[in-house]
């Protein structure tokens, strides 16, 4: 029997014509996720606050376009989202990645931290969502990815940051919502959890001795995550491989949360 040749499932994961916007774009897990919907054919909007840091990024990626934004600002949001559209003229696809944390006990913890952090962590998810999820449901398609944390579903100890699992635990369950209220408007919304991944905001711990030894005895891969092992699971929920997922949460962490 003669194969198919027409027969491509590696197309439903190409992005060609599609325009995206990842925040906190400036390092890390932010660029390389830019990186990656660049290659898979989007036109990629790169945001945060150190424009510096953005331009190098965009004249690594034609035809991208780099916006500064402070997502900790409302009005930096909304200028965001209204450049991005007078300049490109919808929005297709929605990474939300930016966020911060303090890394404190409890107990010295104050509220102007907590307060911060959930700003940035989900005030500001909810807020793009809002602004951006206005163009996809005018236009019936779009999709969101949030990304939350493993640390929103588990505890963090003896890493401490209540501040950080608060926030990271709200995205997933926002994002649950969103995604039901928005199921039939053709817009689809899905968190991405990673584990300990080698980020900025993970600085040190890969060479730290302690560090690793409790990422090697607490995760079955006793190792942290390089920021490549998320290429495949970003691109998954970005594109059309996962047109018949909504409202989910997928766990990247080596093992950890199966233990």
């Amino acid at each position: 029997m003669a194969s198919d040749t027409s027969f491509d499932p590696i197309a439903q994961f190409r992005l060609d014509g599609k325009i995206a916007i990842v925040t906190g774009a400036s390092s890390g897990l932010g660029a390389r996720f830019a990186r990656v919907l660049h290659a898979a054919g989007a036109t990629v909007v790169v945001t945060a606050r150190r424009i510096d840091r953005l331009e190098s990024l965009s004249a690594d990626l034609p035809g991208s376009l780099a916006v500064q934004c402070d997502v900790a600002q409302a009005s930096d949001r909304e200028k965001l989202i209204a450049e991005v559209l007078a300049k490109l003229g919808r929005i297709d696809i929605l990474v939300n990645n930016a966020g911060i944390t303090h890394k404190i006990a409890i107990e010295s913890e104050t509220l102007d931290m907590f307060e911060e952090t959930m700003e940035v962590n989900t005030t500001a998810i909810w807020h793009l969502c809002k602004l951006a999820g206005e163009n996809m449901v005018a236009n019936r398609r779009g999709t969101i990815v949030n990304v939350a944390s493993i640390l929103g579903m588990i505890a963090g100890t003896p890493i401490k940051q209540a501040n950080y699992a608060a926030s990271k635990g709200a995205v997933i369950a926002l994002s649950r919502e969103i995604a039901v209220q928005w199921a039939r408007k053709g817009v689809r919304v899905n968190s991405l959890c990673p584990g300990w991944f080698v980020s900025e905001m993970t600085a040190g711990m890969d060479t730290d001795d302690s560090s690793q030894k409790y990422v090697m005895q607490n995760s079955p891969i006793p190792r942290m995550g390089a920021e490549h092992e998320l290429d495949g699971a970003l691109l998954f929920m970005a594109s059309d491989a996962s047109s018949f997922m909504t409202g989910q949460t997928v766990v990247v962490d080596g093992g950890w949360t199966a233990r």
